[in-house]
């Protein structure tokens, strides 16, 4: 029973993770070989489970991908089996056979992705990346933070460094943003790892239940108080207590919390015994505590005795390049429970979710990808599955420095430079620049005469716009003619009539005057 390793073929095994795939048929094995070959991703490839199997116990494995339909063992009983040993193993699923319960089942038994045969080399390539990761990163967790975008990297990076430390860490931002899986990067990357993480959020639990729940309480200490009760800083000894919306906690409670902090010891409520404690605090808040602190409301030594590691979160506005990376994730998380196993995004749909600004940050974004999964058609998700009006949506502006606040990272219906020094164009709901001088309301100069910016929004506008006034608007021959489906030419010319643009309308009448009129 032989294997192949890209490894073997230099002489040595790679001590670098490997993608482990398993093929029984020799065509297609050889096939994904080459590709992973190509790209330079090292691998090591089987005719079966078992052998698969068998190397998994010695070998440095990144990503297993199977075909479904194996001699001996299946697909799905290797992902079982190996779920039970390498919980955190991405696993990806193959198959010919359009079968979406075999497909769910898949899913909700721990594959990462499944992969419907025939699918194409970039589309493969495209799904293995997603999961390979190296040992030395420390945003390899496959359950952890989303970086991809030059903010997200260097935040990673700060939290790997203060991870190593028992500092107290205040993490800042807006609602939404993963402050919770922020706290979980740190605990992951500490040396209590091995140990409890408890979040607790401070907002949601009554203050006349919160000192019991932090600190626990004996029998009797309070009506209903039937059976002694640990709290939660007795729960994460030896481990990580994540505070969310400290801002929140009652000024009595900020006193008890203090101490506890300071002395390093916890009195369950009812009883005088001191229990010590062994636990890093993370804290977490979308207010401006500072601001808590004048107006009365949260105490100034507490506030410096958590506040020894601040690190702001960005929004997801201001780390643009980790919006789609994050939707497919949610897609992940999602479509096998909803029974959409083949879904994923349209090109049109990741641009539309790069440039809307999501006010509710990724909390948002996983709405609106739940949403798409209920509204679209199984396979592809278009734009307006998600239920937002993009039309409408506020621009996304790239910081451009380390310590700018929030409020000035972006704007609504204001485009981002295009050239230090070069004169902006006007920009109107859309996304779509355009010359004010020459397009007014309700007399627009033709499509030809547009002012050509440099840039691929306004360049695909114009071609497109052309290409119409060349056909005399024939949407039928437009589309034959740019090779775009025709969803993709009516939502597009939507947003560039509502954004002001001379749209020629259908000219042929009859059913091609029902594409977009």
């Amino acid at each position: 029973m032989s294997t192949r390793s890209n490894a073997d073929d230099e002489g040595n095994q790679s001590l670098d993770p490997q993608v482990f795939l398993i093929e029984d048929d020799p065509a297609l094995r050889q096939a994904l070989e080459t590709t992973l070959a190509i790209k330079r991703i090292p691998f090591r490839s089987f005719p079966d489970a078992e052998a698969a199997l068998e190397a998994l116990q010695a070998a440095n494995c990144c990503t297993l991908i199977s075909d479904i339909r194996l001699p001996e063992m299946s697909g799905l009983e290797l992902l079982f089996k190996v779920r039970r040993e390498q919980p955190d193993l991405p696993i990806i699923l193959m198959t010919a056979y359009a079968d979406a319960q075999t497909a769910v089942q898949a899913l909700k038994g721990g594959a990462r992705d499944f992969l419907m045969k025939p699918f194409k080399p970039d589309q493969f390539i495209e799904t293995v990346r997603r999961y390979l990761k190296s040992n030395n990163d420390p945003t390899s967790f496959i359950d952890g933070p989303v970086v991809v975008d030059p903010l997200s990297r260097r935040l990673v990076q700060t939290l790997a460094r203060v991870a190593q430390s028992d500092a107290s860490v205040l993490l800042l931002g807006e609602s939404g943003v993963g402050k919770e899986v922020m706290a979980q990067f740190l605990h992951r990357n500490s040396q209590r790892r091995t140990q409890a993480f408890v979040p607790i959020n401070c907002a949601a639990i009554p203050s006349s239940l919160l000192e019991a729940t932090l600190f626990g309480h004996e029998r009797g200490a309070f009506t209903g108080a039937s059976k002694a009760q640990q709290g939660k800083f007795e729960l994460a000894q030896g481990g990580t207590i994540f505070l969310d919306e400290i801002g929140e906690m009652p000024l009595e409670l900020q006193t008890k919390l203090l101490r506890v902090l300071q002395e390093r010891q916890v009195e369950r409520v009812g009883s005088n015994q001191t229990i010590s404690l062994d636990v890093r605090l993370i804290t977490a808040t979308n207010q401006d505590l500072l601001k808590r602190v004048e107006e009365g409301l949260f105490r100034e030594d507490l506030y410096y005795r958590i506040n020894v590691f601040p690190i702001r979160i960005p929004a997801l506005r201001e780390r643009i390049e980790d919006i789609a990376p994050l939707a497919d994730r949610f897609l992940l998380k999602y479509r096998a429970s909803m029974g959409q196993p083949e879904a994923r995004l349209g090109d049109e749909a990741r641009e539309c979710l790069r440039s809307h600004t999501w006010p509710g940050n990724v909390r948002e974004l996983e709405n609106a990808v739940q949403r798409a999964l209920l509204l679209c058609n199984g396979t592809l998700i278009y734009p307006e599955d998600f239920g937002i009006d993009f039309a409408q949506r506020q621009y996304a502006v790239p910081k451009t420095g380390h310590g700018s606040e929030t409020s000035s990272a972006w704007r609504s219906a204001s485009p981002p430079q295009l050239d230090a020094g070069r004169q902006t164009t006007d920009e109107k709901p859309g996304g779509y620049p355009k010359d004010t001088t020459a397009v007014k309301s309700g007399n627009a100069s033709a499509p030809g005469d547009l002012p050509k910016v440099s840039d691929v929004k306004s360049i695909e506008r114009d071609h497109i716009l052309q290409v119409l006034k060349d056909v005399g608007g024939n949407r039928r021959r437009a589309i034959e003619v740019l090779g775009i489906s025709e969803r993709t030419l009516r939502y597009k010319l939507k947003l560039w009539r509502e954004a002001g643009y001379d749209v020629p309308r259908a000219r042929d009448g009859g059913r091609d005057s029902n594409l977009l009129t």
